[in-house]
């Protein structure tokens, strides 16, 4: 670790700091539908919109009724998007003529980026026709990231709210969500990614000479293998920068190409790569702001962020640790930082950015339900793959994805709170409202049903062949990869221990079933208790009532989390990462 890779991770904690409250007024302002700098640009449009659609704009729903419009929302696109990728042969802006995805991979494609997930078992850049680019993934991931955010606001609303049962208006709320925040906020993005060197155009791929042939072995279907000479190397195309900024703003993580955000044509400098980080965090980082500012209790905001932080730097500082401390079966060589070398474990690392940059975006990536990697972590050391890992296994609520952070999080605050409810006797209350049993197995089934799935398509899948066939690697760190598949398709974050071959039937199928349990039957728990909250009424605080803005309750916050966290996964770990890493203390390799 140098001075220069702590400057970097806590000039990008600063910078966040900074956006916290601006972003987070803004979208108050949006979402409670007060005047904005873009309302003589925006509001026009947005009444031309309610006017095509019968939308009643005044008119408020239950959270039954904002759930099913949100059910049936992600429903419809998720088809469109399946139908879409098993036509697109015969569809426009397909200059590479790419074949209709199979089935079981367009399943799986669909419920992946209709669920923010982005999970990707395949390589864009040789798969997807430029209009499943631009009109299929692209929508669906301003659509699912549009859903995420109106769903923190409804909790916040349900929170703020008293004696009511009317949360807002989902089709409002996204309406507001596309035309206030993401539009603006992608399109100057895109922009700025094209300054920086990322493409966007719609021409056919580019076939350049070698200056100098390449000899290489192929293995052909028939297991045999056989030598070949590359003279020609084809070079990809695409409209890379607009699906970038939605990529990264809306914490989608899907790529155009395969490599993600370590390709030079999605990620070209260092400025980039900071700004793509600074996406990924950004909205999360507001919804804390605008938490305190919706509900009356800003303290209470800062006191969440607070807990953010503190998660977010344990994890910056362990993955740091480990890969700057480099591979101890590599002893013989000079694994020190100096002038000359980076140090420390480079493997699968780009080196345009260094072991800092790269810890620093795999922590922020997992954090968040983003997912796009600008480095393999397949290829981190054990301890240093594990905490991506753990980050996803939290609920990626260390300011996680674009709202599923904010509401994933209230569910810890209420089982904080009910715990200290516990501790002194009385009834939990949460900012004036009483957190009774409905709520508390509300939370709990929110966390139950992440669990099951995260661990019981991991069980199945290394207990039998057509799941242990797709492990590249025995040992715990197959074992790692077929976990990290599942946590990840859960978590809805979508990157990926790279070695697992996961384009297959009972992967694309169960990781797509996988990605759906872990979105709705997520959300379908957190907005019941946001309906619960909003009908209660407000108590004045009293002397026994536990405060929800000290670092008191920073701390019970985080000992929550861990301890949840820890009793829950604690085994599986124990057999995947951290016995890999003892393993390779003791010279074991695989």
């Amino acid at each position: 670790m140098t001075a220069n890779g702590w400057f970097q991770i806590l000039f990008f904690l600063l910078v966040i700091l900074l956006l916290t409250k601006p972003l987070g007024i803004f979208m108050t302002r949006v979402f409670n539908r007060e005047k904005t700098f873009l309302d003589p640009l925006l509001r026009p449009i947005e009444k031309l919109v309610y006017r095509l659609t019968s939308v009643d704009e005044t008119y408020e729903m239950r959270w039954t009724e904002y759930t099913i419009a949100m059910l049936l929302f992600s429903g419809v696109s998720m088809a469109l998007l399946y139908l879409m990728e098993r036509v697109q042969l015969w569809l426009p802006f397909n200059p590479q003529k790419f074949a209709n995805l199979p089935p079981t991979l367009a399943w799986g494609t669909a419920a992946s980026f209709t669920t923010n997930t982005n999970w990707q078992a395949y390589s864009g850049e040789s798969t997807m026709s430029y209009f499943t680019q631009m009109a299929g993934l692209a929508y669906h991931n301003f659509g699912s990231a549009a859903t995420g955010i109106v769903l923190a606001i409804v909790v916040i609303r349900g929170i703020a709210r008293k004696e009511t049962d009317k949360l807002g208006n989902f089709w409002v709320d996204m309406t507001r969500c596309l035309l206030w925040l993401l539009g603006p906020l992608c399109l100057i993005g895109a922009l700025f990614f094209v300054s920086q060197g990322v493409i966007q155009n719609l021409k056919p791929y580019t076939t350049a000479e070698l200056t100098e042939p390449q000899t290489i072995q192929v293995t052909g279907t028939d297991g045999k293998t056989t030598t070949q000479t590359v003279t020609e190397q084809t070079v990809a195309q695409g409209p890379v920068a607009s699906q970038e900024a939605i990529k990264m703003l809306g914490t989608n993580g899907g790529g155009f190409f395969n490599a993600n955000s370590a390709h030079p044509f999605e990620n070209p400098t260092p400025l980039s790569n900071f700004v793509q980080m600074l996406m990924i965090f950004g909205i999360a980082s507001g919804l804390t702001y605008t938490l305190g500012r919706m509900t009356g209790s800003q303290r209470h905001g800062w006191a969440v962020w607070s807990a953010m932080t503190v998660l977010f730097l344990i994890g910056v500082t362990a993955v740091y640790w480990a890969e700057s401390g480099g591979n101890p079966l590599l002893a013989g060589l000079d694994q020190h930082t100096s002038a000359m070398q980076s140090g420390g474990n480079m493997e699968g690392k780009e080196v345009r950015f260094g072991i800092a940059d790269t810890a620093l975006f795999a922590t922020a990536t997992t954090d968040a339900s983003c997912g796009a990697v600008n480095g393999m972590h397949d290829s981190f050391t054990p301890l240093g793959g594990m905490i991506p890992l753990i980050n996803i296994m939290l609920g990626e609520i260390v300011f996680g994805g674009v709202g599923a952070g904010l509401y994933g999080v209230v569910v810890f605050v209420i089982l904080a709170v009910f715990i200290a409810g516990l501790m002194v006797g009385r009834t939990p209350e949460y900012l004036g409202k009483k957190i009774e049993s409905y709520d508390v197995q509300m939370a709990m089934l929110s966390i139950l049903v992440m669990t099951f799935a995260m661990l019981g398509f991991s069980a199945v899948s290394v207990a039998q062949p057509f799941g242990s066939a797709s492990i590249s690697n025995p040992g715990p760190h197959g074992l790692t990869q077929v976990l990290y598949a599942y946590v990840s398709s859960v978590g809805n974050n979508g990157s990926a221990f790279a070695g697992l071959n996961a384009n297959t039937l009972w992967y694309n199928t169960s990781t797509g079933i996988a990605q759906l349990l872990g979105r709705f039957f997520m959300h379908i728990p957190i907005i019941a208790i946001a309906g619960n909250l909003a009908r209660k009424k407000i108590s004045p605080a009293s002397v026994g009532t536990f405060p929800v803005t000290g670092w008191l309750f920073v701390a019970l916050l985080v000992s929550t989390i861990l301890i949840v966290s820890a009793l829950t996964f604690f085994p599986a770990l124990s057999l995947g990462p951290i016995l890999e890493h003892l393993m390779m203390l003791s010279g074991k390799v695989f």
